[in-house]
């Protein structure tokens, strides 16, 4: 696979993911929600940390958070570039431009919506707003699709956990979270094509 394949492959990842955020960004106020049908909804929630809404402590986690990414990206590109010198088989170099495409869409929203958008507290944002809500590196992940294949009350008998109730498929996610998920579950089923032994 050439460079430019996979180029254009972080292309549309971003493209796509960084049109539906700013959609959901200027069209929902946070936390409002659409139902698409009973297992699949269109939640709209803002994530300030790494995966699964985790935070680092303290007055600058936030902007180590974002810092890490940013190098990170450059690590990836790099294995990108390598991979594609070696000729490394396809279904590696997919799987990087995918993981290269996650990582580059929420960094977008970690450096720069904290500048270009108001809050959406109540209130539906304004790109480029007059009053942003954050700072530069400071902005925070758009997050919107919730799947909740099962929401149920377990069963009473059921030790420690009985009569609580059970979500599963919890967290909400974006599209570049789901870039990164698939490219994981490529090279974890595709591993022996993706790393061939010599």
């Amino acid at each position: 696979m050439k460079l430019k394949h996979a180029f254009f492959i972080i292309l549309i990842i971003l493209i796509i993911d960084q049109w539906s955020k700013i959609y959901i960004k200027t069209n929902f106020m946070l936390n409002e929600k659409v139902e698409v049908f009973s297992w699949f909804q269109i939640l709209f929630i803002e994530n300030e940390g790494a995966a699964w809404g985790t935070k680092i402590p303290g007055e600058y986690g936030k902007l180590f958070l974002t810092l890490f990414r940013i190098v990170a990206v450059f690590g990836i590109g790099y294995w990108l570039v390598d991979s594609i010198k070696k000729k490394q088989p396809n279904i590696l170099i997919v799987s990087i431009a995918l993981i290269l495409a996650g990582a580059l869409g929420n960094i977008i929203d970690s450096v720069f919506y904290g500048v270009i958008f108001d809050h959406s507290y109540g209130n539906i944002a304004t790109l480029f707003s007059d009053n942003p809500y954050g700072t530069l590196l400071h902005g925070k992940v758009v997050d919107m699709f919730y799947f909740p294949l099962i929401d149920t009350q377990l069963p009473n008998w059921i030790p420690f956990w009985g009569g609580e109730r059970f979500r599963f498929f919890e967290p909400v996610f974006n599209l570049a979270d789901a870039a990164i998920s698939v490219a994981v579950g490529l090279l974890i089923v595709f591993h022996r094509k993706a790393f061939p032994k010599k």
